[in-house]
């Protein structure tokens, strides 16, 4: 198992980075703080690029709390909420119904307009997490999250349009929407008593009605103390059906600091 564990770890960035897709950062800071042996609070920031770390892409700000009964060390209840705050680019296309493509100006399909504007989503979560040992000092958790993201009403001055060579000049409105999606994630990690460092791998689906993303992770945390620990992980995500954020295949490297208070 231990093997295995680190033939995951080493394959995954190998096998991924031989394709062509998008890159970023993530950068995490995370605050808990223990209020009972069975409640505990954390707030989370993060900061992510894209396009191969030349643009930011996202801030966020969220705030969790986590129920774990005494009774049953294997089973954990949580839910949560996030504020995010987003680097959009929206593209729309021409159709066949466009009086330039009726003249024979575009064809169908070439783009038309593009927008580019910073808004914010409104993200809330439930989750129920379960973990064991169960061969040796390898622990394997399974958690189910239910996420509903909210995008409010956004309206962007003018967009610019691809046929004129030009800003359109003209505000266009884009509708609130609200999005369902349940996340399952396994996961593995070697956690040995009075080892600082503990790997892990994972992998994580995004389902809403189908299976949009395929997520996977190998990572290594560091704890420094009883209070701080250090995280850094690899992630490559896989993009099916995706349609309303429009995102590629993508590469990340993240590191992390987290505090217990």
């Amino acid at each position: 198992m231990k093997r295995l564990l680190v033939i995951m770890m080493v394959s995954l960035p190998l096998t991924a980075i031989a394709q062509s897709d998008d890159f970023g950062l993530d950068f995490t800071l995370e605050a808990q703080k223990k209020l009972s042996k069975q409640w505990s609070i954390g707030f989370e920031g993060e900061m992510r690029t894209r396009d191969n770390t030349k643009t930011m892409d996202r801030w966020s700000a969220g705030l969790g709390v986590d129920y774990k009964p005494s009774s049953v060390k294997w089973f954990k209840l949580s839910a949560g909420y996030s504020l995010l705050y987003d680097n959009n680019e929206r593209t729309s296309y021409f159709d066949a119904t466009d009086d330039e493509v009726l003249d024979g100006d575009a064809d169908e399909g070439d783009p038309k307009k593009y927008a580019k504007y910073w808004g914010t989503r409104h993200r809330f979560n439930v989750s129920l997490t379960f973990d064991k040992k169960l061969i040796g000092n390898f622990k394997f958790s399974l958690r189910e999250r239910w996420q509903y993201t909210y995008r409010p009403e956004h309206t962007v001055s003018e967009r610019w349009s691809y046929f004129d060579n030009a800003y359109d000049g003209k505000p266009k409105t884009y509708s609130g929407k609200g999005k369902n999606v349940l996340r399952s994630r396994l996961q593995v990690e070697y956690d040995k008593k009075g080892l600082a460092l503990t790997p892990y791998a994972n992998v994580e689906f995004f389902n809403a009605w189908s299976l949009q993303k395929t997520r996977m992770n190998v990572g290594l945390d560091w704890k420094l103390s009883k209070q701080h620990t250090v995280g850094v992980f690899y992630r490559y995500q896989v993009v099916r059906n995706d349609d309303d954020d429009n995102e590629p295949n993508f590469h990340m490297i993240g590191l992390g600091y987290k505090i217990k208070l």
